[in-house]
């Protein structure tokens, strides 16, 4: 069963484990990867997850079972990560050094699932904002060695052009007659 936002869900930092969190009311919380360095000032304070929040996080949940054969429990939370990513990330400059660059020309939008290569990997993405040269996205597969000293872990973002976006390799199935 997928979890649906209520009124009662707050964003707040969470000092025990050094991370922000998604209060989802009297006994549950959600802990997010997402360290206070990375995070805008006012995620550091306890606010509200406002229709906004709640419209984004929807829409992922809609999404997200059509492209992704994974649990409900997962669904939810890529959808939670994603939309702490979108709202309450700081800004990151793109970091498209890392990853080889695409033949393919993709149209980029939050939800989507796309492919990054490097180093000879391919890894998982899924977009969780967009703009006019360049894409946050959030890595879905379990991480992703980008150099010798930097390893992307799953859920964490980085931003690159659109170009380094590969489209999802699609499975032939041929039928004999």
């Amino acid at each position: 069963m997928l979890l649906m936002p209520q009124k009662d869900w707050q964003w707040r930092y969470n000092d025990t484990y050094g991370v922000l969190s998604v209060s989802l009311g009297m006994e549950m919380e959600f802990l997010t990867p997402y360290r206070a360095k990375s995070l805008i000032p006012d995620a550091l304070f306890q606010s509200e997850f406002s229709i906004e929040h709640a419209r984004f996080y929807i829409e992922l949940l809609d999404r997200l079972p059509r492209v992704l054969s994974v649990t409900d429990a997962a669904i939810v939370q890529t959808a939670l990560n994603a939309t702490a990513a979108h709202f309450m990330l700081k800004p990151q400059m793109p970091k498209s050094w890392f990853f080889d660059v695409s033949d393919v020309c993709v149209y980029s939008e939050a939800g989507k699932l796309f492919e990054l290569k490097c180093r000879g990997e391919r890894a998982l993405v899924l977009v969780v904002e967009n703009s006019l040269q360049a894409t946050l996205v959030m890595l879905l597969s379990k991480e992703l060695t980008l150099s010798d000293a930097k390893i992307l872990s799953q859920f964490e973002t980085i931003k690159i052009m659109h170009n380094r976006l590969h489209p999802l390799r699609v499975k032939k199935h041929i039928v004999a007659a």
